[in-house]
C-alpha cells in the first residue's frame, strides 16, 4: 500500500507522542468513578431497551465431529508459509462505523464535552494498536443538512423524512459541532476520521466536506459517496431502473462539483466507494463499468458493506421472521466468517493490483439492530473475532463494526440512557472484546500477516491462525467455539499441541484468553483475567488484575501444549519478550474529578475553543440490508473556527483541557 497519499498517511499507524498521560476528567451526571453508588433504592426503575437486554438463549447441542487433541505445524520463516495474507498496515483492524444520529450518545454532547468512557475505550485500542478508525454516517447520513444551529445548542437533531426504506430513516440535522467533536476527539486520543457525502440525490450538499477538509485536516481520512446504493432502487432513494452505470456516472458527477468547489482543495485520494451491501447488485458489476479505472486517482478506499443476517421482521414488519434461537449456531462455527469473506475474495485481489485498501465499511451480527441473545453473547465475541481473522486473512485492509443507539442489541459500547446517566454507567458489548483482541494480536508493527491455519485441523468448531510479523512466527490464535455447559454436557476443552518443524519450539509461550461461561453468556467476560464489567458498569477502564499464563514447551519433543476451553479463545505468545503481552489497562487514560447533574462527559473550556490552534485543511442481500440508529443528546456550535486544544511539542497540553493534568 502507498504510504506517500494523504489517505495512506492516515490510514497507517500515527504514534501520538503523549504515552502514560492520566487526565482528570469533569464528569456530568454520573457518580466519579471509584465512588461506591447509593443502594438505598431511590434508583428508578431499569431500562428494558435493546441495548440492555437480558435474554439468554441456550447454546447448541455438542456437535459430533469435535476432536479435543491435535496437533498443528507451524513454519517459524513467513517466507515458508504459503498463502500469508498482505502486511496489515492500517491501524486497529477494527475501527467503528457510528450512525450519524447517535454521535451525540456516543462521543459527547458537544465539542466541549465529550464521554469520558468512549476516551477510555479508544485509549485501550490506541495502545494496542496505534490507532483507530471511526465512521460517523451510515442511512443517516444520505438526508443529512448542515444548519447555523439548532435549538437548545444542540449540534446533531432529526427529523421525520418521507422514506420507503426499512429504517424508515429520518433527516439528520447538524452543526458545525459535529466536525470539532470529531477533533478534539483525534487531539486526545489517536483516532481518524470516515464521513459521508449525503447521496439521496445530485443536488450535492457539500458542506460536510467543505468543513470535514477544513477542520479535520489530514485525520480526514475520506469521504464516502453513496451508501449501499444497489439498494437505492429499493428504498425508493432513485426511479428505477438505477443501476451501475448510473451509480458510476454520478460518481464522476460528485468529483466534477467537488472540483468546481473553491473549499474543497482535496479532491484525488479521498472518495469512498462503492459501499454496496451486496444485495441487488454484485461488486463485479461495479468493477465491469470501469469504475476503478475511471476514479483510481479520487479513490482512497474500496468498500463494501455487509451483515450476515437481518432482523427487519421484528423491528419493521419487513420480511421474514428470524428466530434468535434457531439462527444461534449459524454464528457458532469457522464456516460463518468464511462465507461472509468468500464473494469478496476476488475484489479483494483486485484491490492489490490497483494499491487499493479493500474494506469492510460496515457489518455486525445483523441488520435491523441485531438478534436479541446472540449480537450481546460471548458467541458473537468469538464469531467476530474469527470473522476479523478470516477478514484480515482474505486481504481486507479493516472492517467498522456498526453502533446504533439505545434501541440496538449489537452495540460494542452504549451509553446510558439520558435520564440515568446519574446513577449508572455504560455497557461494553462482547464484541468489543474481539476489537480489543484482534488490535493486539496484529498489533502496531505494519507487518503482520496472517494465515489460517483450520484446514489442516479439519473443524469448523476449533479453527487456529497463525500472525507472523517482521517475516518471524509471532502469535497463534485457537478458538473453541464448543459450549459443553461446564462439563456437564462432557468434557470438550481442547489439548492444542504446537509445533515448529525445523526451528524447534521455544522454551516457553505466554498466553492471554478470552474466556467466558458459556456461549450465550453476556456478562463476566474476561480477557487475561480482567473485565471492562457487566452492565451500567463501565467506565472504560478494565477491572481485575491481569492473568498471562506461562507455558513450559517440550523443546526435546518440540512441542508446546495450549489448553483452550470450552468455549474459549487463546492467544499464544511465541515472543515472550512482547511487550504487550504485559498489557492490560491503556497507560493512558482519562479519570473524573467532580459530578454535577448534566450529562456524562468531560469538559473544554469554551475560551479555549475559540483561541487555540486549528488543523489545516491542506491538503444489505435480502430485504433491508440497513443500519439502525437512535437519537439523544445534544451540543453547541463552538464561535471561533479554531480547535479547542493546545498542542505542544507533540504533546496535548491536559492541562487546558476539562481540568486536567499531565501526570
Amino acid at each position: 500500500m502507498r504510504l506517500s497519499s494523504p489517505c495512506s498517511l492516515a490510514l497507517s499507524l500515527l504514534s501520538l507522542a503523549r504515552t502514560g498521560v492520566n487526565a482528570a476528567v469533569t464528569v456530568y451526571g454520573q457518580t466519579p468513578l471509584g465512588v461506591t453508588r447509593s443502594t438505598s433504592g431511590t434508583e428508578p426503575t431499569q431500562t428494558t431497551l435493546a441495548a440492555y437486554n437480558d435474554t439468554e438463549l441456550i447454546p447448541p447441542p455438542l456437535p459430533t465431529n469435535v476432536v479435543r487433541e491435535f496437533k498443528v505445524d507451524l513454519q517459524r520463516d513467513a517466507a515458508s508459509v504459503p498463502n500469508l495474507s498482505i502486511p496489515h498496515k492500517t491501524a486497529s483492524f477494527f475501527g467503528f462505523s457510528i450512525e450519524m444520529s447517535v454521535i451525540n450518545q456516543v462521543l459527547g454532547k458537544n465539542s466541549s464535552h465529550l464521554q469520558v468512557p468512549f476516551l477510555n475505550l479508544i485509549s485501550n485500542l490506541q495502545e494496542r494498536a496505534g490507532h483507530v478508525l471511526i465512521r460517523l454516517g451510515g442511512n443517516t447520513q444520505e438526508y443529512a443538512v448542515m444548519v447555523d444551529q439548532l435549538e437548545n445548542g444542540r449540534a446533531i437533531a432529526k427529523e421525520k423524512a418521507s422514506l420507503t426504506q426499512t429504517t424508515l430513516t429520518p433527516a439528520v440535522l447538524y452543526t458545525v459541532d459535529l466536525f470539532y467533536i470529531a477533533a478534539n476527539i483525534s487531539s486526545l486520543v489517536n483516532v481518524n476520521w470516515f464521513l459521508g457525502i449525503p447521496f439521496n440525490d445530485t443536488n450535492w450538499r457539500l458542506a460536510i466536506a467543505e468543513y470535514g477538509q477544513a477542520i479535520l485536516g489530514d485525520r480526514l481520512v475520506g469521504l464516502q459517496a453513496g451508501n449501499e446504493p444497489d439498494l437505492y432502487e429499493r428504498h425508493g432513494h432513485r426511479p428505477a431502473p438505477y443501476t451501475p452505470q448510473d451509480y458510476n456516472r454520478e460518481f464522476g458527477e460528485l468529483i466534477q462539483a467537488m472540483q468546481s468547489n473553491g473549499n474543497i482543495p482535496r479532491t484525488n485520494d479521498i472518495l469512498i466507494g462503492p459501499s454496496l451491501a451486496t444485495g441487488d447488485w454484485e461488486p463485479q458489476m461495479v468493477w465491469d463499468t470501469g469504475f476503478i479505472d475511471n476514479y483510481r486517482d479520487n479513490l482512497c478506499v474500496l468498500t463494501v458493506e455487509h451483515y450476515p443476517n437481518n432482523n427487519c421482521h421484528a423491528q419493521f414488519g419487513t420480511g421474514s421472521f428470524q428466530d434468535p434461537q434457531t439462527n444461534f449456531p449459524s454464528y457458532l462455527t469457522h464456516n460463518a466468517g468464511v462465507q461472509l469473506v468468500n464473494p469478496y475474495l476476488s475484489s479483494t485481489a483486485l484491490a492489490q493490483q490497483y494499491d487499493k485498501p479493500f474494506m469492510m465499511f460496515e457489518t455486525n451480527t445483523a441488520s435491523c439492530g441485531g438478534f436479541p441473545g446472540i449480537s450481546d453473547s460471548f458467541g458473537a465475541a468469538l464469531w467476530a473475532l474469527d470473522y476479523g481473522f478470516q477478514m484480515a486473512y482474505s486481504n481486507f485492509s479493516n472492517a467498522l463494526l456498526h453502533i446504533g443507539g439505545q434501541n440496538v442489541f449489537y452495540n460494542p459500547f452504549t451509553a446510558p440512557p439520558t435520564n440515568e446517566t446519574g446513577f449508572h454507567e455504560w455497557t461494553v458489548g462482547a464484541i468489543y472484546y474481539s476489537v480489543l483482541v484482534l488490535a493486539e494480536a496484529l498489533g502496531k508493527s505494519n507487518t503482520s500477516q496472517v494465515v489460517d491455519l483450520t484446514g489442516a485441523i479439519g473443524s469448523e468448531f476449533t479453527p487456529a491462525y497463525g500472525v507472523y510479523e517482521n517475516s518471524q512466527l509471532s502469535k497463534v490464535a485457537l478458538f473453541n467455539y464448543v459450549d459443553d455447559l461446564e462439563g456437564t454436557r462432557g468434557p470438550s476443552d481442547l489439548q492444542v499441541t504446537l509445533s515448529v518443524p525445523g526451528s524447534g519450539v521455544p522454551g516457553s509461550v505466554k498466553v492471554k484468553y478470552l474466556d467466558a461461561k458459556s456461549v450465550s453468556s453476556k456478562y463476566n467476560i474476561t480477557w487475561a483475567g480482567q473485565t471492562f464489567g457487566n452492565k451500567f458498569e463501565v467506565d472504560g477502564r478494565f477491572k481485575g488484575d491481569l492473568n498471562v499464563v506461562d507455558i513450559p514447551c517440550d523443546t526435546t519433543n518440540n512441542a508446546c501444549i495450549i489448553p483452550v476451553k470450552a468455549p474459549g479463545f487463546a492467544l499464544v505468545f511465541f515472543n515472550t519478550d512482547d511487550d504487550i503481552t504485559e498489557l492490560g489497562q491503556a497507560t493512558s487514560t482519562f479519570t473524573t474529578s467532580a459530578h454535577t447533574k448534566f450529562l456524562n462527559t468531560a469538559t473544554i473550556d469554551p475560551e479555549v475553543l475559540a483561541t487555540s490552534n486549528g488543523h489545516s485543511g491542506k491538503d444489505r442481500a435480502r430485504m433491508g440490508s440497513t443500519s439502525k440508529g437512535s437519537t439523544n443528546g445534544g451540543g453547541r456550535r463552538m464561535s471561533g473556527g479554531k480547535l479547542g486544544l493546545s498542542v505542544l511539542g507533540g504533546g496535548v497540553v491536559m492541562g487546558v483541557i476539562f481540568v486536567a493534568t499531565m501526570m
